[in-house]
């Protein structure tokens, strides 16, 4: 069952939102050669508390910890460890912060020092991705026709969609339905509504769509052992367009 909110809620949401947000920018300027995503992980857990929110994915289905750490081949839900950063890496932080009793859930890729042509290039079409999706998911419109915007950009500049992660409703959980591939036809799939809220999150690869999960259960990486990014906001449609509520 889709759950719309009223405008209220979704009010009472951006908390959780700015919270995200807040943090993505600040860690802006951590990230660099030599620390480790084990301290960007410690520092979220403090920075959570002190903002009044919580870490929501720790014990989510077991998983350990407040943030996704996945590093160059990693797709998503990699762990954060003590392996410090180096040079040309690239580094996707996917965190969900739960601030009274709603969900903000926001990943932004960022550049470890000087990276690479091939690794710069992807991060901007990644992230040049998620806005043209958003631009699309207005009252009316069809999920298909969001997706076909992320897909069609990506798949034009060389690059392949990640199918086996999805897209997700959020509200005071953080997996609700809808549940959507980042790949679609216009006119295809279910209508947005006034009040749904929704993640949109492409993750894109450098190689080919095929993943692998790690023997922790959790890491999702390239099939192929090439660059993957992502970008991720959670938006609110509404009568007067699509709110970011992660907004930066």
């Amino acid at each position: 069952m889709v759950i719309l909110k009223s405008r209220a809620e979704i009010e009472e949401m951006r908390k959780a939102g700015r919270i995200v947000a807040a943090f993505h920018q600040t860690i802006a300027g951590m990230i660099r050669p030599g620390v480790t995503t084990l301290e960007i992980e410690s520092f979220a857990v403090q920075f959570l508390k002190e903002n009044g929110a919580k870490a929501y994915t720790i014990g989510y289905n077991g998983y350990p910890f407040a943030t996704c750490a996945s590093v160059n081949d990693v797709i998503a839900h990699g762990f954060p460890n003590g392996k410090p950063l180096k040079e040309g890496d690239i580094v996707t932080i996917d965190i969900v912060a739960e601030a009274d009793g709603w969900i903000g859930d926001s990943a932004w890729c960022y550049a470890v020092g000087e990276v690479s042509e091939e690794a710069r290039t992807l991060m901007r079409v990644t992230k040049e991705c998620l806005y043209l999706g958003i631009e699309k998911a207005v009252v009316g419109n069809r999920i298909g026709d969001v997706m076909h915007a992320v897909q069609t950009h990506a798949e034009s500049n060389g690059y392949s969609v990640v199918r086996d992660l999805l897209g997700h409703g959020v509200g005071r959980e953080m997996h609700e339905e809808p549940n959507y591939t980042h790949l679609g036809n216009p006119g295809k799939g279910f209508r947005l509504k006034e009040g749904m809220v929704l993640t949109i999150e492409p993750m894109l690869n450098a190689g080919k769509a095929r993943m692998t999960i790690d023997a922790d259960g959790w890491t999702a990486r390239t099939a192929d052992g090439s660059l993957s990014a992502q970008y991720e906001h959670t938006i609110a449609i509404t009568a007067d367009g699509p709110i970011i509520l992660t907004a930066q």
